[in-house]
């Protein structure tokens, strides 16, 4: 099973994304939380432990993990420990500009490449 544990459904996911996914069985979200900018160490901790327990329950075989920096990098080293291949999703980004009125609308497009894993 595939887990996605990101603020991105895989319902709006392309299709080169989805079958990349899909390689690893089926998909299922996750989403990962908010998590609170004042939170200290210990509360960042019980978040972390409680989103490993759910996702090892699910019996992944690959996870994306992307989201708030601490909580992402302590889901994926806990992860990891456990022997769980995570890994994050790469995209190409392109960029245009045009003037409307008075200012410049910058409008970004992303296309996932492939996913790659946390070393």
């Amino acid at each position: 099973m595939f887990i996605n544990f990101s603020n991105h459904p895989s319902d709006a996911w392309g299709e080169v994304q989805l079958n990349a996914a899909m390689e690893y069985g089926d998909v299922m979200d996750v989403p990962f939380p908010a998590v609170n900018p004042y939170a200290d160490k210990e509360e960042i901790h019980k978040i972390c432990d409680k989103y490993v327990t759910q996702i090892m329950n699910l019996n992944p075989s690959c996870v994306l993990c992307q989201g708030e920096f601490c909580v992402a990098y302590g889901v994926i080293s806990a992860l990891k420990k456990l022997g769980v291949k995570v890994v994050a999703a790469c995209s190409e980004r392109k960029s245009a500009e045009r003037k409307v009125d008075d200012k410049i609308e910058k409008v970004s497009i992303f296309t996932f490449v492939q996913f790659r894993e946390y070393e």
